[in-house]
């Protein structure tokens, strides 16, 4: 699917500026890659939502154009505001298409584990994603695992690994990608029971109430 996202440069700059741009649904953003100046752009929010939607992501090739120009590229960061979730800016890197990059792109797990279905574990998804080297064209949008042969204490490794054709695995061969653990017990509380432990918990704040009165008694 080719997405061409039309730009246009951003001519001014600052905080205010952001801000006006914001309001009227606009996003700033800059395109910067190899063997290029670093260029301030205004992306149409629509147009960034739309690509954040796509199972590829951030991993999707888009072009983007101003100027006449159009330039193969990629979202490198988002920046957004944390208590709206408000997107604030946004950094776009240049691609050469005949050149390996360096993406992260997600685990996708395949099966049920015997180890939970048949010996009562759990499973716990230690790394959801690993850092990958390919081709901008055969970035995949995940890479699937088969766990459904995992026994209870038993590790899925970035190693155990199958990568699609011409997708080289970065991330450490020993990562734990998924291990079925055994279920834990309830904490035990040594020469007593929890609701004694509670008990005590309790009584506390009273003897320290009791022993600031004893204290202000004296002092009048």
């Amino acid at each position: 699917m080719d997405i061409v996202i039309k730009s246009e440069k951003r001519q001014g700059l600052g905080k205010n500026a952001a801000r006006r741009l914001r309001a009227q649904g606009f996003i700033p953003a800059v395109l910067y890659g190899e063997s290029m100046d670093s260029v301030p752009l205004v992306l149409n929010k629509k147009d960034v939502v739309r690509i954040m939607k796509l199972e590829s992501g951030e991993n999707t090739i888009f072009r983007v154009g101003f100027d006449a120009e159009e330039y193969d590229a990629m979202i490198r960061e988002l920046q957004v505001e944390p208590a709206t979730d408000e997107l604030l800016h946004v950094d776009l890197i240049r691609i050469a298409m005949d050149k390996p990059i360096r993406v992260t792109v997600p685990i996708v797990h395949r099966g049920d584990p015997v180890g939970v279905k048949a010996e009562g574990g759990f499973i716990d998804f230690v790394t959801r994603e690993v850092d990958v080297e390919c081709l901008p064209r055969d970035i995949p949008e995940g890479i699937e695992i088969d766990i459904s042969g995992l026994h209870i204490q038993q590790v899925f490794k970035v190693e155990n690994v199958t990568p699609p054709a011409g997708v080289r695995i970065l991330t450490e061969p020993g990562t734990a990608l998924v291990l079925i653990s055994v279920p834990h017990k309830e904490e035990e509380f040594p020469g007593e029971k929890p609701e004694e432990a509670v008990a005590e918990e309790a009584k506390e704040p009273e003897v320290i109430k009791k022993e600031r009165a004893v204290k202000e008694e004296a002092e009048k």
